[in-house]
């Protein structure tokens, strides 16, 4: 890999609904600074013949995956979130989707084995939403939740830094779950992006809001990273709350 840009990078935010030829079609100039994350929703997939066109693109292994959910909820979430990242990918390479092979390591990340390609993505979904994440060469992590749920605040009393769950408790209690899911989306974005999985302890790093509203990453000693090569974002919806984050050095 080369070097990486100085430059601040850009996030671009699409959406992909039914009716997609011509987000395959139009292609797109990825930027090297830019992270381009697609979301999608599975319930504007339901109708068979918006799910045929998806079945359409998967490969024999995620036909299989995708049919041993027990849930048609967990199905169609399944199918949507693979879907997505080969159409988002075909958004950015002369490649049909279906062409598109994948492989995963020995944590589980993902990443494209055929046709040779710059690419990287990250994938992460829910229920109601599905997000991917794509990038030029470079080590990219998504993560979405459900932040209309009961925040499981439990986990940041097991998980999270001090720092992190007394900023948690001096949120006003109506905030305090969003505020419980913006650290855990980035954490799990860090975490997908380093690619060593839930090997990774989450109270070893803390995430802290400066004051111009960026997030910024700080280690417990010895420190397991260089806090000045990653940058992320976090940000809302009225029912979801999402985080990417990017190595930039």
């Amino acid at each position: 890999m080369g070097p990486m840009s100085a430059r601040t990078p850009r996030l671009l935010h699409h959406r992909l609904a039914p009716g997609y030829e011509a987000l395959v079609d139009s292609g797109e100039a990825l930027g090297a600074d830019d992270v381009c994350v697609w979301l999608a929703e599975p319930a504007a997939w339901r109708e068979p013949a918006n799910r045929e066109r998806l079945l359409a693109l998967l490969s024999d292994e995620e036909y299989a995956r995708q049919r041993r959910f027990h849930f048609e909820e967990d199905r169609l979430a399944f199918l949507v979130a693979h879907g997505l990242v080969r159409l988002a990918l075909s958004r950015y390479a002369p490649v049909a989707p279906e062409r598109w092979t994948f492989s995963a390591d020995s944590y589980g990340k993902p990443s494209i084995a055929a046709p040779a390609s710059t690419l990287r993505f990250s994938l992460s979904h829910t229920r109601s939403l599905v997000a991917c994440a794509v990038v030029n060469d470079r080590p990219v992590g998504v993560d979405v939740e459900d932040a209309s749920r009961a925040a499981p605040l439990e986990v940041a009393d097991r998980y999270f830094t001090p720092g992190e769950r007394r900023d948690i408790a001096a949120a006003e209690p109506d905030q305090q779950a969003r505020r419980f899911f913006e650290y855990w989306t980035l954490k799990e974005a860090y975490v997908k992006a380093h690619g060593l999985g839930l090997s990774l302890p989450l109270d070893r790093f803390e995430f802290r809001r400066e004051a111009d509203g960026a997030w910024r990453i700080a280690f417990a000693p010895p420190p397991l990273d260089d806090p000045a090569a990653w940058w992320f974002r976090a940000w809302s919806t009225p029912t979801h709350q999402a985080a990417v984050a990017l190595r930039t050095g």
